[in-house]
């Protein structure tokens, strides 16, 4: 599903248009981004999942092919985790009802 049809999906679930659907899915993608980019808290959307903007320290590592003991820099990532409601609903094939129309 790329944007447009999840834009399309969500109008049809909410009854609003899709230019609604589309600025508030933009705001939802530019909030989260602002706050997970400054690190100094993760967003935290219950029972779907977590954005968490993670700092790796400095370490040794080894090259697997020589054996050469290496050192990895520090580096930054974002990490997002499925929460376990999202994580059940998936696994088990049971996700929300949809309204008609809303998806295949």
């Amino acid at each position: 599903m790329n944007r447009r049809e999840l834009v399309n999906a969500v109008a049809v679930q909410t009854d609003k248009t899709n230019k609604e659907v589309d600025q508030v899915l933009k705001a939802f993608q530019d909030v989260v981004t602002a706050v997970v980019a400054q690190g100094k808290e993760p967003v935290n959307i219950s029972g779907f999942c977590k954005f968490v903007k993670v700092n790796r320290p400095a370490r040794m590592g080894r090259n697997p092919a020589t054996g050469e003991a290496i050192k990895i820099k520090a580096s930054k990532k974002a990490r997002i985790t499925p929460l376990k409601a999202f994580k059940d609903a998936v696994l088990s094939g049971k996700g929300p009802k949809l309204a008609k129309g809303v998806y295949k």
